[in-house]
């Protein structure tokens, strides 16, 4: 699109009215910082979005997986209001008003934003279904896989997060008190099973790891790899 620009300093009335965008002083750079300040500010919101529609998208997809492969949800209705809490509240906000590392590549609507969404989805389907799986084929209870389940999607989440947005501290602590809340809820007897969770053991945490570990190396590869947030 083609914007008008007047500089009041030299501009006639009629050009200043003219124009869509009027600069009060002499200094044209002004102009490249705001167009890196827009940019940077919508690269922020795509990829606070990306987090909230991918992960979603990843969360019901991995349901979806688990009701068909067992017959009954693999996660409980405060399990996944959990989720949603630890994964989209706090750190889409945080990633919302943070500056990206670097432009990605990525802006406006399009190719690019369907493609992060999409690796996102499949990383964090990915993720959580190799923990539910580690769960249920290891020795322990329902409960014990619906935990290892929940871990391992948020964990998947969360470290994807880290990922897009490694250089902010804000992140990086959101993040990180998120895994720490996540692992308090898990750990502690009667707040556990007010979630639908058990306490894991040291084998189950593993499995969890695994499950978070495959789906960053599943987001790595280069068919899923968007630089998401």
């Amino acid at each position: 699109a083609d914007v008008g620009i007047g500089v009041r300093a030299r501009a006639s009335t009629a050009a200043r009215t003219a124009a869509d965008v009027a600069l009060t002083g002499d200094d044209l750079t002004v102009l490249l910082e705001a167009l890196a300040e827009g940019r940077a500010l919508w690269r922020s919101v795509s990829d606070a979005v990306v987090i909230l529609v991918g992960g979603n998208a990843g969360e019901i997809g991995f349901s979806v997986l688990g009701t068909l492969l067992s017959g009954d949800s693999p996660l409980g209705t405060r399990q996944l209001l959990l989720v949603n809490l630890l994964t989209d509240l706090f750190p889409a906000m945080a990633v919302a008003v943070t500056r990206p590392d670097d432009d990605g590549g990525r802006g406006g609507l399009g190719e690019g934003l369907n493609r992060a969404i999409t690796a996102r989805g499949v990383t964090t389907g990915i993720g959580a279904t190799t923990a539910w799986l580690l769960g249920r084929y290891t020795p322990g209870t329902v409960r014990r896989t619906s935990t290892m389940a929940l871990c391992g999607l948020v964990g998947t989440q969360l470290a994807q997060t880290l990922r897009g947005r490694r250089h902010s501290p804000l992140v990086v602590g959101t993040a990180v008190g998120s895994a720490l809340a996540l692992a308090a809820i898990v750990q502690t007897p009667g707040v556990s099973q007010f979630f639908g969770c058990t306490p894991l053991g040291p084998l189950a945490w593993a499995g969890v790891g695994a499950g978070v570990a495959t789906g960053a190396l599943a987001g790595s590869l280069p068919v899923l790899r968007s630089n998401p947030a």
